[in-house]
């Protein structure tokens, strides 16, 4: 669930990024086309306008000509009128001129004309019909020749009665190229704003999508650190955003919930725990406590004062009942160990040492001990590091039988990283793999005798010293425990 929120939050800056450089594209590519278009549409203005001057200027001269003529004003004169007026207008107006007839026949050109030239097309019929049936008397055909665009004016010929003397036609070459080079200049600067504007929209989106995503990561962060089994902190922060202010209170809600829970859980695991092991005691104490009646009762039915042997039966009887209560002591003393722990007495010491001095109390000689070091100083318990050593070196001699053999208990101790490592090694019985998941159990015991408490009070010694306790076993071959404990030299 964590690891689902953080990439939510990872998702969440990546859509901010990316929502920033699509914003900026598209603005970018709006512009460009809308650039373009406006481009496109300025030119194809400027090109009928220039036309239509063009156009203008070309038939008022010719008007002027056929007004100053002295040949009667008729289509089949056209070409007698203007045979070197057409020239003149050509070169005035720098444009080509082309005069047909109303058949749309060519009559006069102002175009260079070589005996090997084809004989002019005609005006096609469409043309003619459109230049006749408009109300301007005017129309302009627009051809797109190898990418570039054409246009062609034809319009009416009349004398001073309004009367069609023939059509004038004006070829017009759009040269778009002023057009493009400034609408390459404008994109080549467009796109350095919007470059820019990139770099900018990059570097607001980080801190946009850091300042939006701040709140949250404060409660991944928190959430990371949420754990059953300790103290857990609020979050006091006042976010910009209502959902986020809700997620906020939801978590501290969420953390009064689990400290209530938690209480719970830890008094209903120590009344469960101490139910067990009144259980555990209650059988342990009863045990004794029926051959103590037995023999109690056999006293009484066999008691004869009279009887030579009274005095030997009677510490028969009495060794029977010793023995009983020892082995109550025994139950009581074990339950007192592990149900009340002394408080640390720490202190700076020499763990090899006092490992060492620990296995004196052992006359097995079969028990060996090995170091790397002479000295390996930490701060700790004296005490309470010499019972967990005793504890396993004890469960090490009763795991192996009295008929074997070659014994062997191996106990080290060396430094690795920043623990100090003691290992107890022995080759008994082992321990069967069905019971390797019970074996720190309090209760639980492989051996004949005894509650099974010694390795619950070595767990619980080590790990209140953040230390952990392991163990490897093969049965039939031996068991190897392992202790790790931090060094503390302050």
């Amino acid at each position: 669930m964590l690891n689902n929120f953080k990439m939510s939050m990872l998702s969440l800056r990546i859509r901010i990024f990316l929502s920033m450089i699509v914003l900026i594209v598209v603005a970018s590519f709006l512009m460009a086309s809308i650039s373009i278009i406006q481009f496109k549409n300025e030119a194809k203005e400027y090109h009928q306008e220039r036309l239509e001057r063009k156009e203008n200027a070309v038939k008022e001269h010719i008007n002027y000509v056929l007004a100053t003529t002295t040949y009667p004003l008729k289509t089949a004169n056209l070409d007698l009128i203007f045979k070197d007026k057409i020239h003149e207008l050509a070169q005035i107006h720098k444009i080509e001129i082309n005069i047909y007839s109303l058949n749309g026949i060519l009559l006069k050109t102002s175009k260079e004309s070589f005996a090997v030239d084809k004989v002019a097309p005609p005006v096609p019929d469409y043309i003619l019909k459109l230049v006749r049936s408009s109300i301007e008397k005017r129309f302009v055909d627009i051809k797109t020749i190898d990418g570039v665009k054409n246009r062609s004016s034809y319009s009416l010929i009349k004398d001073e009665k309004f009367k069609p003397l023939g059509i004038l036609n004006l070829p017009y070459l759009e040269d778009d190229g002023y057009y493009d080079n400034e609408l390459n200049t404008f994109l080549i600067r467009l796109s350095q704003v919007y470059s820019f504007m990139l770099v900018v929209a990059f570097a607001l989106a980080y801190f946009l999508s850091t300042y939006i995503t701040k709140s949250l990561k404060t409660i991944s962060d928190r959430l990371e650190e949420t754990n059953l089994d300790q103290k857990n902190e609020k979050i006091v922060l006042e976010a910009n955003s209502k959902e986020v202010n809700f997620l906020i209170k939801a978590y501290n809600g969420m953390v009064d919930k689990l400290e209530t829970s938690a209480i719970k859980l830890a008094q209903s695991e120590r009344e469960e725990a101490w139910r067990e092991m009144a259980k555990q005691v209650a059988h342990e104490i009863k045990n004794p406590l029926t051959p103590m009646r037995l023999t109690v009762q056999s006293f009484q039915r066999k008691f004869d004062p009279n009887d030579p042997d009274v005095k030997q039966k009677m510490n028969d009887y009495s060794e029977t009942l010793i023995q009983q209560i020892d082995t109550m002591t025994a139950v009581a003393s074990a339950f007192s160990n592990f149900a009340s722990m002394p408080a640390q007495q720490n202190e700076t010491l020499n763990v090899v040492e006092v490992v060492e001095l620990a296995l004196d109390i052992f006359n097995e000689d079969y028990i060996v001990f090995e170091s790397d070091e002479e000295e390996i100083i930490s701060k700790m318990d004296r005490t309470q590091l010499i019972r967990v050593i005793t504890n396993l070196v004890k469960n090490a001699t009763q795991a192996i039988p009295e008929s074997q053999f070659q014994k062997s208990i191996l106990v080290t101790v060396k430094r690795k990283n920043n623990n100090v490592e003691i290992a107890v090694k022995d080759n008994g019985i082992g321990i069967q793999k069905l019971d390797t998941h019970r074996i720190f159990e309090p209760k639980f015991t492989t051996k004949t005798s005894g509650m099974g408490l010694g390795l619950g009070i070595i767990k619980n010694i080590i790990e209140n010293y953040k230390g952990t306790i392991t163990f490897e076993s093969t049965y039939g071959k031996g068991t190897t425990f392992t202790v790790s404990l931090p060094i503390t030299n302050s």
